[in-house]
């Protein structure tokens, strides 16, 4: 699979911001503390439709066209205007991460070898003004994603499509893409470049919207853009600062097993300081009772608070979203090209501490493992380095002698001046103390963020030892592992994510085969072999997984939150 270095860049620079802020890629998760049944708290009683939610954001939701959000599983909020051919099932937890039909009436028939997909649509689908939805406007939908002014949007088609490549959009070729075919007005053939088995994941992707051609409006789209979900855009000031919807009336349920749509009226009102949003949410007075968030989560100090208020406690879900914080290693620079030295850095890491600088085993899981601990990337345990929770510094220090450093090591640990608990000042001191309790005296090199990012996904100059961190654009280990150690995607002259320079053709040819399984529980098992092969070589010291809290007002009911997105799932949510 060769996954676009862009893809990986908006993962990683924006950290979780597509799942977080839209409800998608790049990441946060799923159980809800207060109720496992998926309602919010002790909120009693069957959910009704009817009020207004109101959202409380501090990031706009900008963008909003199909074309240029960057989303996995349709996103959160743009979930509620723009339907898919496929989506994530509107689940709690594990089920939550499976993918399942939206527009069409199944997730894709592949041909033999999964080059080619084919996706019927189901009957009596419309837009918000009444007229049909058909094949062509899938297509045209999608084509207009490819021009360079709608830029922002996923770019696993540009690279999967035949064609794709080359492709400008349906402004400067108006012929559109051979590779888009549309035999009647409720078929669509996808002819891709090699085989690809996850395709119905990439199905879920804002891209796959329906879009009019005749009431396209190009970069101006994205201030009306035409429904095909249950609700529609009356209101988008500032460039989605403050988003209204309100109901689609050809929206047709019967069409749609997903969507609950139990509000009147949605306000997004973003651009909020997090600390108030959550001191907004917990008082819930006013309209902010039937109030939630879908960016922002709970600290370490306002969690502290929480316990101590069962009513409050209550009202929190916990999510879990696939992302994973690790230390990176380029083994091009000296002494990290020693596998020993490597190893004796993974024994020596004392993971309670980093889960403490993270904020807590509330807000991290100590990891052993590059892929997240979830069954539909392939999680499959391992420890090659067993140091218990908090190092063998004693293990570390003779695996050094053994690498000609009997008398230790002086290294630079690289990371971010932001605090953002995870490539931060706290998780890098933590990493130091605990190496140096083995020998091993690390100097830190903190950066401001631009600069840090520059560095590490630098092949000409990223240095031996760093912070970094991980999250798949959707559930599945081919998002997670091909970007990494997939060696044709080493990117010499732009963003290099594959950190250790790895290109083994043995990998990279298991990731191919991997590619064209279209069972993707076989697909899962064989992710996880290979993430545990290749641990075997200590490219990376996984540190942590993230676990992420969100407060819901008080008249909040039926709290869904999905192993996909981690995050609570607008399209279920009702008020009182």
């Amino acid at each position: 699979m060769r996954q676009s270095s862009v893809i990986s860049r908006r993962v990683a620079a924006a950290a979780v911001s597509l799942v977080l802020a839209s409800g998608a890629v790049a990441c946060a998760g799923p159980e809800d503390t207060g109720a496992k049944s998926g309602t919010s708290g002790k909120a009693a009683g069957t959910p009704q439709k009817g009020g207004t939610l109101t959202v409380l954001n501090a990031e706009a939701q900008t963008d909003f066209d199909p074309a240029r959000l960057y989303t996995s599983g349709g996103g959160n909020v743009p979930s509620l205007v723009f339907r898919t051919l496929t989506t994530r099932n509107r689940e709690a937890g594990a089920a939550g991460t499976q993918v399942v039909p939206d527009l069409a009436t199944d997730i894709g028939r592949p041909n033999k070898d999964a080059t080619e997909w084919t996706y019927t649509l189901k009957e009596g689908l419309k837009f918000e003004d009444g007229t049909p939805i058909t094949s062509a406007d899938i297509k045209y939908g999608i084509e207009r994603s490819f021009a360079a002014e709608l830029s922002g949007g996923a770019p696993y088609l540009r690279d999967w499509l035949v064609g794709g490549d080359t492709y400008q959009g349906p402004y400067k070729d108006k012929k559109g893409l051979a590779s888009l075919v549309t035999p009647d007005a409720r078929t669509i053939v996808f002819k891709l470049r090699k085989p690809e088995g996850e395709f119905p994941f990439v199905a879920t992707q804002t891209q796959f919207t329906p879009v009019p051609k005749a009431k396209d409006t190009g970069a101006k789209y994205e201030e009306h853009p035409v429904s095909s979900g249950p609700y529609k855009v009356v209101r988008n000031e500032n460039d989605g600062e403050r988003l209204v919807l309100e109901r689609n009336e050809h929206w047709d349920p019967k069409t749609d097993e997903e969507r609950k749509a139990y509000p009147d009226r949605i306000d997004v009102r973003s651009g909020l300081d997090e600390a108030v949003i959550n001191q907004r949410l917990a008082t819930s007075s006013g309209a902010d009772s039937a109030a939630v968030t879908t960016d922002t989560n709970l600290g370490p100090a306002e969690l502290a608070q929480v316990g101590s208020d069962k009513a409050l406690a209550a009202r929190v879900g916990t999510g879990h979203f696939g992302f994973t914080n690790y230390i990176a290693f380029n083994p091009k620079v000296k002494p990290f090209d020693n596998p020993k030295v490597r190893q004796a850095i993974s024994y020596a890491i004392n993971r309670t501490s980093v889960v403490n600088a993270a904020g807590g085993s509330s807000l991290a899981e100590p990891a052993t493992t590059f892929l997240p601990e979830q069954k539909a990337f392939g999680f499959t345990p391992y420890d090659h380095f067993p140091a218990g929770r908090t190092g063998d510094p004693e293990k570390a220090r003779q695996l050094l002698k053994e690498a000609g450093h009997p008398d230790g090591l002086k290294i630079t640990l690289l990371h971010s001046t932001a605090q953002n608990r995870a490539t931060s000042p706290e998780i890098a001191t933590a990493v130091q103390e605990a190496l140096g309790k083995a020998g091993i005296t690390v100097e830190l090199d903190g950066q401001e963020p631009n600069s840090f990012n520059e560095k590490r996904w630098s092949v000409k100059d990223a240095p031996g030892f760093f912070l970094s961190r991980w999250g798949a654009d959707w559930p599945a280990g081919g998002p997670f592992l091909a970007p990494i150690f997939d060696g044709r995607q080493i990117v010499a002259n732009g963003s290099n994510y594959n950190h250790a320079q790895l290109n083994d053709p043995a990998v990279n040819k298991e990731i191919d085969e991997i590619n064209k399984l279209t069972d993707l529980k076989a697909a899962a098992a064989r992710w996880g072999a290979l993430d545990k092969k290749i641990g075997e070589q200590a490219l990376d010291v996984p540190l942590f997984h993230p676990v992420y809290k969100r407060l819901v007002g008080k008249d909040i009911k039926n709290v869904v939150i999905s192993d996909w997105t981690g995050v609570l799932d607008i399209s279920q949510v009702a008020v009182k």
